[in-house]
């Protein structure tokens, strides 16, 4: 199934970069989706259907290409520079692959399987509190119930929940930018590339991906890898090593044969920067939000294993991989320029940007 998952994944990701003959066959269907969705969003606009605002403001963190692009570790950032400002914050989340429907909070104990990656992960690294649901303003509720300190809200995704009225939406593009520029399935957009929005953040360079409106460029950086196997404690932080060591000779007289794998929206973002860090490896890109119920590292012929983050949540709550020595997990740390953190605020408290 994961197999056919990311075949499928590999031919729309070919067919979305320009508008070849496969693309074209399927603007119809992107007209009709472009309908349906234009005229959802001309209900909420013209009153049909109300958008419903919670007692603190909402900020949607969001991406209108479809898959991965960079959204959790902005939400990461995102809550730090709030706490920074002096605010106190919140998550909501959807939870992919999560299964229950009313809103749960995320927790130390929480399982991957019930709540999703990425806000098990932002609850981690945040230290902020996480709610995740089906339903949004559910979500917010209940989590200003539990936390009532909490005086802003983050929505990690929800761009087209448009029932939770939102203060603030920060769209976030990575280096494939608008791909083809097609709604789906024709091209990778879920919405119009013109679609509006408060702030436009992109996931790479503004040099080779460039952007009509104004842009504030994120950059991700991680150059340490921690052993997954005490990444969370304080020891583990004092094992980790630089990336760049990896490619020394570490076994006997031979280079240390290394495998990368990520189970994210785009492995590919995740092996450049391993291949910028002067590593020689073999890649292993796994569906978005792969599971690991199985361990796919059983039979690898590696002497180290680099993963993701987002990646290691999962893979710490399966006794088969966790204390694999091998694993190494790679955070990665969001950077932005200062005046996007001033103008976020400035419009949080009321005030035009300048």
């Amino acid at each position: 199934m994961a197999l056919e998952r990311s075949t499928l994944e590999d031919f729309l990701t070919r067919t979305w970069t320009h508008r070849g003959w496969s693309a074209r066959m399927l603007l119809p269907i992107s007209g009709l989706f472009g309908a349906l969705a234009g005229l959802r969003r001309w209900s909420y606009r013209a009153g049909f259907f109300k958008a419903q605002r919670i007692p603190v403001p909402v900020i949607v963190v969001g991406n209108i290409f479809v898959g991965g692009t960079g959204k959790t570790p902005l939400t990461i950032w995102l809550v730090q520079t709030l706490r920074q400002a002096g605010y106190t914050p919140g998550v909501i989340s959807r939870g992919y692959g999560g299964k229950n429907s009313l809103p749960q909070e995320v927790t130390a104990s929480s399982l991957a399987k019930d709540v999703g990656d990425e806000p098990l992960l932002i609850m981690y690294r945040a230290q902020c509190p996480v709610v995740v649901g089906r339903d949004r303003i559910a979500a917010a509720t209940a989590l200003l119930a539990a936390h009532p300190q909490v005086d802003v809200i983050v929505s990690d995704d929800g761009l087209q929940h448009y029932r939770l009225a939102r203060d603030i939406e920060i769209v976030l593009f990575d280096a494939r930018g608008v791909g083809n520029g097609w709604l789906l399935p024709a091209g990778p957009l879920r919405e119009p590339a013109s679609r509006r929005r408060d702030f436009t953040v992109l996931n790479g360079s503004a040099e080779k991906t460039p952007m009509q409106e104004e842009v504030f460029q994120m950059h991700l950086s991680g150059v340490m890898a921690e052993p997954l196997a005490s990444s969370s404690t304080e020891e583990g932080h004092a094992l980790s090593r630089a990336l760049r060591s990896f490619s020394a000779t570490t076994t006997g007289f031979s280079p240390a044969r290394i495998l990368a794998a990520a189970g994210i929206g785009n492995p590919g973002r995740f092996f450049t920067q391993l291949s910028d860090a002067g590593l020689q490896f073999d890649e292993m890109p796994l569906p978005d939000h792969y599971d690991y119920f199985d361990n796919p590292f059983a039979d690898a012929a590696a002497d180290v294993i680099l993963i993701t983050e987002k990646d290691a949540v999962k893979c710490r709550q399966n006794d088969a991989i966790r204390n694999d020595p091998r694993i190494w997990v790679v955070p990665v740390t969001a950077h932005l320029d200062r005046p996007f953190a001033q103008r976020i605020v400035e419009k949080l408290r009321g005030h035009s940007p300048a």
